[in-house]
């Protein structure tokens, strides 16, 4: 009997799902950072085993609409809770079960086997673990709530064999070898944006989006040349920063970890342009992927 389906990961902003999902398919393929709503689109991980395929699905936290890029991505997430074959609602020790509770109503609903995970139990007893797992229960009493630390590692492997229990049979949706549904130039983007939200402070990752202009590979060496888009000039200053300084780092970290994710030495360019309010225009969201 073969075993396969779609597991979507959904939550609240700053959950762990990306870490979660990282750990899960055993490739860093979501960006990370301590900033909430860091990621931004739908993402695949494919994990093969010898009688299954799991396709997770890293979503962008549920958040209330301010821009038109928020519906995009919320439109990301009830997408994942529609075609899930197991909806995996991470959750964790701060947050209690009466936050957004229109979605947990929806999640309630779904046909979708539900698994609930509570994250960052290191940072919690387990006295107030045993009081939020009763309150996940009282509120989705058909799901299977467990405790996990995605960051420590701890009942990853319990969760593993939750999913791989309420799989349906199905068919191999991606050849053996995929990984993701991605081409790499969308990686490199996210890796040039998560050095974007590690090296800026305030406003300014939330407003930058990175496009690959050009990705030229040779025998010894990949050239990419990426823009970093920005709402307005001001902006752009900042993110050039004193003599190009602040370019210039940010330029470097991402490289370093380019040649790791694509295993060869990298050039990257960086230019830095004006998509004047672009998370409202449809136009620039278009051109942006949403």
């Amino acid at each position: 009997m073969f075993k396969s389906g779609f597991v979507n990961i959904i939550g609240n902003p700053n959950v762990g799902k990306s870490t979660l999902m990282n750990e899960m398919v055993g490739e860093r393929l979501s960006i990370i950072t301590a900033k909430a709503q860091t990621t931004r689109h739908r993402i695949l991980g494919i994990v093969n085993g010898e009688n299954f395929q799991i396709v997770f699905s890293d979503t962008p936290g549920i958040v209330k609409p301010v821009y038109k890029l928020h519906e995009n991505m919320l439109r990301f997430v009830r997408t994942a809770l529609s075609d899930a074959d197991v909806i995996l609602y991470v959750t964790d020790v701060v947050e209690t079960p009466d936050k957004n509770l229109n979605f947990v109503e929806k999640i309630r609903k779904s046909s979708a086997p539900v698994i609930v995970a509570i994250n960052k139990t290191d940072l919690a007893t387990p006295e107030s673990l045993g009081i939020l797992s009763s309150q996940w229960k009282e509120m989705l009493p058909d799901a299977t709530v467990i405790q996990i630390s995605a960051l420590r590692k701890h009942n990853l492997n319990d969760l593993f064999a939750l999913i791989l229990e309420r799989l349906p049979e199905g068919p191999v949706y991606y050849p053996e070898e995929s990984l993701t549904d991605r081409p790499e130039r969308f990686f490199v983007s996210e890796i040039i944006r998560e050095k974007i939200f590690l090296n800026y402070k305030k406003e300014i990752p939330y407003s930058c989006e990175v496009v690959i202009d050009s990705f030229r590979e040779s025998e010894d060496m990949v050239r990419i040349n990426a823009i970093i888009h920005v709402m307005r000039d001001t902006q752009k200053g900042i993110i050039i920063g004193h003599k190009g300084g602040a370019l210039k780092k940010t330029g470097t970290d991402a490289r370093l970890d380019i040649e790791k994710f694509l295993g060869t030495k990298v050039y990257l360019g960086l230019q830095v342009k004006v998509a004047q309010d672009w998370r409202n225009k449809d136009k620039y969201l278009k051109k942006f992927g949403y």
